[in-house]
C-alpha cells in the first residue's frame, strides 16, 4: 500500500473513531438518596450507529507477525517477562499469543475496562452530580463524586465546560429555599469504605497521583495549577470555597465545616453537573487520570446498587465486563485506576476489551480518548525516535506504569492497512524509560510491517 492510502486508511479509523483490605463497617443516620450518576436525554443506541469495518483483514499472518516482533520482544528492558498478544480488530483472528493468558499487573491500561464499563454502564450522556441541600436551617453540600468540580474560574471556551463552585453558590443565594440557613455541612456519603485500596501506597497521595478517595472535591484535590499537592482534607477545603463563594453572591451562613450526610427530609435547593460520561472517558485515558477513573467507577458501583467503595467498584466493573462479553479469566481487580499492585489483567483481556470498541458503537468513547503516538496525552513525548517513527500517528494506546511494571495496549494500523489490536505487558521493567522504549518498538514494528 502506498504512503498516501495508507494514511487515508488511518484517516477513516480515526475518524469512525470519533463517532485483601482491612474491612470497615460504617454506621450513620438514614441519609436522602443518592443520584450518582443522572442521563438528562437518551443518547443513541448501538443498533444506530455503524461498526468500523476491519480493512483486508486476514493479510497479515501469525507467522508473519512471530517473525517482525522476535527481536523487539527479546528486548533486555523486558526483564525476561513480558506477555502479548496481537490480533486482527475485525476477525479476532489471534496473530499473536505469548502467554495472553497470564493475569499481570496491568498498571493504567486497567483504565480500558473502566472506560468500556461506564459507557455502557452509564451511558456517554450520564453526568455526575454536585447538590446543595437543605434540611431545617442546615444547608449540605453533597458531592455525587465529580472530582472536576472547579473552584477555578472556567473560560467561556473551555470544552468539555466543567461544573463550578462558584456557579452552585450563586445559584443557591439565589433560591428562595436556601434563605436564612445559618449552617454549611459537606456531605460525602455517597463514597464509603477504606481510603485507600489494598496494594496502594502513601506516596500515591504525597507525590501527588491521586487525591484521597472523597466524592466531594475541587479540582481533583491539586491545591494549584502548577502543584501537584493535594488538599489534606479534600471535603473541608471544598466546603471552605462554597462558603466563601456563597458569602460573595450575597448569602452568608454562620458555621460552615462539619462534615454529615443530608437526612431523608432534606430537599434539593441547587445543583451543578459535571460534563458528560464520555468527555470524562476520554480524559481518563488521554492523561491516564487516576481521581477520575476511581470517580467513574465509584458512579458505575453505585448505578449497579452497589456500594462505592473499591470493593464496590471493583465487582460492578467485572460484572460489567461479564456483561459486555468480554472474557474475565484470572481478572483481579482492586480499584479503577490501576494504582494498585494487586490488580490482575491478561493481555487476552484488554485484547478483547479494544475488539469490542472497535466493533461496539456504543464503546466508540474508549477509542476516542486513547492517546495517539507522538501527538497527545501520555504518549505525546513518544514516537520520536529513529526506531519507532513509524509508529508516530498509527499507534493509538493507553499506557501502563508503576515500580517495575510496564504495559502498553491499542490499536495499529499496519502497512496493509490492516487495523490491528495488541497488548504488551511486563512486571519485571528495567527502568521505565528504557522499557517504555522497547514497548514502543513492538507497536512501531507492527505498523512498518505488513507482517505476512
Amino acid at each position: 500500500m502506498s504512503s498516501r492510502w495508507r494514511w487515508v486508511a488511518v484517516a477513516v479509523v480515526l475518524v469512525l473513531a470519533v463517532a485483601g483490605g482491612t474491612a470497615y463497617v460504617v454506621t450513620r443516620p438514614a441519609a436522602a438518596p443518592h443520584r450518582t450518576a443522572t442521563v438528562p436525554a437518551p443518547y443513541v443506541r448501538p443498533g444506530v450507529l455503524t461498526p468500523i469495518a476491519a480493512t483486508d483483514a486476514g493479510s497479515a499472518t501469525a507467522a508473519g507477525v512471530a517473525a517482525a516482533l522476535a527481536r523487539a520482544g527479546a528486548d533486555p528492558a523486558f526483564g525476561g517477562s513480558l506477555t502479548g498478544m496481537v490480533a486482527d480488530a475485525g476477525s479476532g483472528g489471534v496473530l499473536l499469543d505469548r502467554d495472553a493468558g497470564t493475569p499481570m499487573a496491568p498498571a493504567s491500561t486497567l483504565k480500558l475496562l473502566t472506560a468500556a464499563v461506564a459507557l455502557t454502564t452509564l451511558g456517554p450522556t450520564a453526568t455526575l452530580r454536585t447538590e446543595v441541600l437543605r434540611d431545617g436551617s442546615t444547608l449540605y453540600l453533597r458531592g455525587g463524586g465529580d472530582v472536576t468540580l472547579t473552584g477555578r474560574p472556567v473560560a467561556a471556551t473551555a470544552y468539555p465546560r466543567p461544573a463550578s463552585i462558584a456557579a452552585l453558590a450563586a445559584a443557591t443565594a439565589k433560591a428562595p429555599a436556601a434563605a436564612g440557613a445559618t449552617t454549611l455541612c459537606a456531605d460525602v456519603s455517597a463514597w464509603t469504605g477504606p481510603l485507600s485500596a489494598p496494594g496502594w501506597t502513601p506516596g500515591y497521595v504525597t507525590g501527588g497521583d491521586v487525591e484521597t478517595p472523597t466524592a466531594l472535591e475541587l479540582d481533583e484535590g491539586l491545591v494549584s495549577p502548577k502543584s501537584h499537592a493535594r488538599a489534606a482534607h479534600p471535603a473541608r477545603t471544598a466546603l471552605a470555597a462554597f462558603a466563601a463563594a456563597l458569602k460573595a453572591a450575597g448569602l452568608r451562613v454562620q458555621r460552615a465545616g462539619c462534615v454529615a450526610a443530608a437526612p431523608p427530609t432534606a430537599t434539593v435547593v441547587a445543583t451543578v453537573q459535571s460534563p458528560p460520561v464520555g468527555a470524562l472517558v476520554a480524559r481518563m485515558l488521554t492523561v491516564s487520570d487516576n481521581d477520575l477513573a476511581e470517580a467513574l467507577g465509584r458512579a458505575v458501583a453505585t448505578a449497579a446498587g452497589r456500594p462505592g467503595s473499591f470493593a464496590g467498584e471493583a465487582a460492578a466493573l467485572t460484572a460489567g465486563l461479564d456483561r459486555l462479553g468480554i472474557a474475565t479469566d484470572g481478572l483481579r481487580l482492586v480499584d479503577a485506576s490501576g494504582l494498585s499492585r494487586l490488580d490482575r489483567v491478561s493481555a487476552a483481556t484488554l485484547v478483547a476489551t479494544l475488539r469490542a470498541a472497535v466493533r461496539d458503537p456504543a464503546l466508540r468513547g474508549l477509542l476516542d480518548g486513547v492517546p495517539i503516538a507522538a501527538a497527545t496525552g501520555t504518549l505525546a513525548k513518544r514516537y520520536r525516535s529513529a526506531k519507532s517513527r513509524a509508529g508516530a500517528g498509527v499507534v493509538r494506546a493507553k499506557t501502563g506504569t508503576l515500580a517495575g511494571v510496564n504495559s502498553l495496549a491499542g490499536t495499529v494500523v499496519d502497512a496493509d492497512g490492516q487495523l490491528l489490536v495488541f497488548a504488551f505487558l511486563t512486571d519485571r521493567a528495567v527502568a521505565p524509560g528504557r522499557t517504555e522504549a522497547a514497548l514502543d518498538r513492538l507497536a512501531a514494528t507492527l505498523a512498518g510491517c505488513g507482517c505476512h
